[in-house]
């Protein structure tokens, strides 16, 4: 289990770097407004409204990669041996071990008493 946490900690942290790409490389909504006029770069490589398209689904493919793997991270994370408790009814109960019976002590200040 050990190698999918971290196959999926590398995933997550390429897809992060990929969304924060992929945002920065995006046009904000008020450069369409430019376009129209005269002044930008209409006529790229993916066409005037193509590259808005094809980033923002890769940008949705991305986030959604982030957030399966960090769901996928969480659960392994939190999965843990859990071991019986006592109530369980698994484990053996102690039994102390039978002694011997003890005579008690005499008092020292008393002399004894012959048999």
């Amino acid at each position: 289990m050990e190698w999918l946490k971290t196959l999926l900690i590398v995933l997550q942290v390429v897809s992060a770097l990929g969304v924060i790409l992929l945002v920065l490389l995006q046009q904000g909504k008020g450069a369409d407004m430019g376009a129209a006029f005269g002044s930008g770069s209409s006529g790229s490589l993916f066409g005037a409204s193509g590259s808005a398209n094809f980033l923002s689904h890769t940008t949705a493919i991305f986030a959604g990669v982030f957030f399966i793997c960090t769901l996928g991270i969480t659960w392994l994370g939190n999965k843990k041996e859990v071991s019986p408790g006592i109530l369980s009814g698994t484990v053996a109960p102690v039994v102390a071990p039978v002694s011997a019976p003890v005579a008690p002590m005499q008092d020292p200040t008393k002399p004894a008493v012959p048999k």
